[in-house]
């Protein structure tokens, strides 16, 4: 990551943040004035935020780092990490917020909503939804799961103050309607998990060392196939590390061809990978003698 990225990545999270803590007190000071659960319960989510703008914007100090000889391959894998903590940081405020939703449901008097509490919802919604857009924005633009996981974060506020939203405006409507508060917090719960496992899914399976698709190993083998001199290729193994793709893969050449002849065409297939294959950090390749089907019978 340049220092572009960077300094990008660091101006979307700091705003990111400012706004999370200014949307957290208004809708804390709104569903205390308005007796709204459901409002608090949101609160705390956009509380939950703070922590994962923090934890871009320390990761991105290392991550953006070069490779060094303890880390031959970079520090990507440390924005993985960010992104799985976040998702894990979300799963866990959603577990707390169903269990205090579930309480409040079990209680014999409820408190009905006031209306002030639905304008901290709405204030919610639009401010949250354009925070995410403008962060996807950027983290499609620059290539940063963390910071797309920052993004979805903001998604989910902005979703679950789609419930919170109508649930106060029907227990503030009718009183005998206030158990649809805690209901409202409980639906946000939903869709903050849902989130959290779009986030941990993917990171867990780059931690684990998951292969690239057989759609992403195809494109390889036919970039490669097409550098002149290449017979074959074989034994591909792509992983990711961030948003890179470390490729280690055998080319099969002309067993008469001298070793420099030999280099050169490896050289040519890493060059081709580079430039035109899947987000390509960095390639490995074999060369072996190709042994054509007639030679082989000889054999």
């Amino acid at each position: 990551m340049d220092l572009k990225h960077i300094s990008e990545t660091k101006k979307v999270t700091w705003i990111g943040l400012v706004i999370n803590l200014s949307l957290s007190g208004l809708k804390l000071l709104f569903g205390l004035v308005g007796k709204s659960n459901a409002l608090i319960a949101d609160a705390v989510h956009s509380l939950s935020d703070l922590v994962t703008d923090f934890a871009v914007l320390i990761g991105v100090e290392y991550w953006s780092k070069p490779p060094d000889d303890r880390h031959p391959y970079g520090h990507r894998r440390i924005e993985t990490l960010v992104s799985a903590a976040i998702g894990i940081a979300l799963l866990l405020v959603a577990v707390g917020l169903a269990y205090d939703a579930l309480q409040e449901l079990s209680n014999e008097v409820m408190h009905q909503p006031q209306w002030i509490a639905l304008c901290g919802a709405l204030l919610s919604i639009f401010f949250k939804e354009a925070l995410y857009r403008w962060t996807a924005s950027t983290g499609k633009r620059i290539k940063s799961p963390a910071l797309m996981a920052n993004a979805w974060h903001h998604r989910t506020d902005a979703l679950s103050s789609i419930p919170v939203a109508i649930a106060i405006a029907a227990a503030a409507f009718e009183p005998q309607w206030a158990f649809i508060d805690p209901i409202g917090a409980f639906v946000v719960t939903l869709f903050i998990m849902h989130a959290a496992w779009k986030i941990i899914h993917p990171a867990l399976r780059e931690l684990i060392d998951e292969g690239a698709s057989e759609g992403v190993n195809q494109q390889i083998a036919d970039i490669a196939t097409a550098v002149q001199g290449v017979e074959s290729v074989h034994a591909i193994r792509a992983r990711r590390m961030g948003t890179m793709l470390h490729i280690d893969l055998h080319v099969m050449v002309d067993p008469q061809m001298s070793v420099l002849h030999g280099h050169q065409i490896s050289h040519d297939v890493k060059r081709e990978l580079l430039e035109q294959g899947p987000d390509v950090a960095d390639v490995i390749i074999h060369l072996e003698p190709f042994k054509s089907q007639q030679s082989n019978l000889q054999d």
